[in-house]
Formats: C-alpha cells, sequence, structure tokens
C-alpha cells in the first residue's frame, strides 16, 4: 500500500464552488497544491480570478450562480470530467422566528438548501456514470445545536446533511462517495460582523476548547482528506471540525481536587 500517496491528487479534477472567497477559496488553494486541477466555480468571476492567481497553472475559472438550478444541470455536464465536487455557499439572516420575512426565509432556503440539492444531485449522477468520486459539502455546527436567531439557517444546515446521507446511500453503489464538514466559529466574510463585535467574538473564541476561532485555512485539510484516497471507504459522514465547539458541555469550568482523579 502506497500510504505516502493518499493524498496525492495529481491529475484529478476538483470543482470548488464557492472558490471566490473564504473556505472555498483556501481549499481550492490546498487541492491544488496537492496535485488537482482545480475548477474555481463561483458568481463572483472577478474574486475567482482572484483565487486562480494564487492556485497556479492548475486553476481555471468557471462562472456559475448556484441560485439557477439549469446553470447547475449544465455546469454538470460541462466538467463532467471532474473526479470531485466541493461546494460551500450559505447565507444567513439572524432573527427571531416571529419577525422573520417570507422572502428571508425563501432567501435562506433557495441558497443553503436548494442549490445544495441541484448541486448534490446532478454532480453525482455524472460521477455515477464515470465510475465514482467525492462530493463534499458544508454543513454547520448549527445542524445540531443552536442559539436564538438561528431558526431557518439551522434547519437548512440539518436539511443538507439528511441530503448528504440520502445520497451516500443513492449512489455508493456507483462509486460515489458523499460526505459533509461541519465546521464551528471560521473567519470567512460571512462571519466578519460577528468578529468585529469584541464581546460576541470572545463569547464565541470561550466556547471553543482551543479558545479561538478558525482560520479558513483550518478548514481546507479536511476537504483535501474527504476527496483523496485517504478517504476512500468514508461516505455519508459528517466531519466535524470546531475547535472542541460541541464536545463541551458548557462555558463553566467546575473546580478539580489537585491530582486526585
Amino acid at each position: 500500500m502506497d500510504y505516502a500517496g493518499l493524498f496525492d491528487l495529481s491529475g484529478r479534477e476538483v470543482v470548488v464552488v464557492g472558490a471566490g472567497s473564504g473556505i472555498g477559496r483556501e481549499s481550492a488553494l490546498a487541492l491544488a497544491a496537492h496535485g488537482a486541477h482545480v475548477v474555481l466555480a463561483d458568481r463572483d468571476e472577478a474574486a475567482a480570478e482572484g483565487t486562480a492567481k494564487l492556485a497556479g497553472d492548475h486553476a481555471r475559472v468557471y462562472p456559475l450562480d448556484v441560485l439557477d438550478s439549469s446553470a447547475i444541470e449544465v455546469a454538470a455536464a460541462d466538467l463532467a470530467s471532474a473526479s470531485a465536487l466541493v461546494f460551500t455557499p450559505a447565507t444567513n439572516v439572524r432573527k427571531s422566528m416571529t419577525d422573520y420575512t417570507d422572502e428571508e426565509f425563501d432567501r435562506v432556503i433557495s441558497l443553503n438548501l436548494r442549490a445544495s440539492f441541484h448541486l448534490i444531485r446532478h454532480f453525482a449522477g455524472r460521477l455515477a456514470q464515470r465510475g465514482g468520486g467525492s462530493i463534499v459539502a458544508f454543513s454547520s455546527i448549527r445542524a445540531s445545536t443552536v442559539e436564538p436567531g438561528q431558526s431557518v439557517y439551522a434547519a437548512t444546515k440539518a436539511g443538507l446533511e439528511g441530503l448528504v446521507k440520502t445520497a451516500a446511500a443513492e449512489f455508493g453503489g456507483r462509486g460515489v462517495r458523499v460526505n459533509a464538514i461541519r465546521p464551528g466559529v471560521v473567519e470567512t466574510p460571512l462571519t466578519v460582523q460577528l468578529a468585529a463585535d469584541e464581546t460576541w467574538a470572545g463569547a464565541y473564541a470561550d466556547k471553543t476548547a482551543l479558545g479561538r476561532w478558525a482560520r479558513a485555512e483550518e478548514i481546507a485539510g479536511a476537504v483535501v482528506y474527504l476527496v483523496s484516497d485517504a478517504a476512500s471507504y468514508v461516505t455519508g459522514s459528517i466531519l466535524t471540525v470546531d475547535g472542541g465547539w460541541t464536545a463541551q458541555d458548557g462555558r463553566y469550568e467546575p473546580p478539580l481536587p489537585n491530582g486526585e482523579a
């Protein structure tokens, strides 16, 4: 067994949706560093071009608006030579359930859940036709642990995990692995307002076992793992990368006897 080559992605084409910034950008750079030919799919073509400059010769830009389901279907056909899909786009509206508008509800559902459904089904179908591959979706700790103001976002992430597990069951027999990464608090464009609030940012940092927020590049290793042969028997799984947020009971540290079990 060539264990040293488990993470080698040389010659493989990987589509990264949301590659223009944040976790998507760092994931694309990490995949390229491991030899993959990366397709940088994003609605913001200029942002994707910025990632391409950082990724080097093994990257190309593909404009894609995931809110357009027909565009996703076309992309899956255009990029049928790809061996993996990674997608990160999501949005959130932090409001009490009683204050949510129908428009806000539809906006969060459309990007976080509806687009995810179309990405998984169209790309999984193409991967199955070519004999297999890997799909990596991005969930959140909010799929399992919530706070006020997170109702619709949490529902979409829980729903996404349901899609991931079902797709793993439906396409596994044809060699397609489907998994999700469940990050905790990460410094990204989506969380910039929270990070700017010292009280909020500090409370979130204190909730983790590591006492800090994650940097986007700290999530990229999990992406490389799930795309690579190192995860060849991993499917239908939710990989938590949250700095210990969900491992802890709460914020209180009880006093412990010195030297006693």
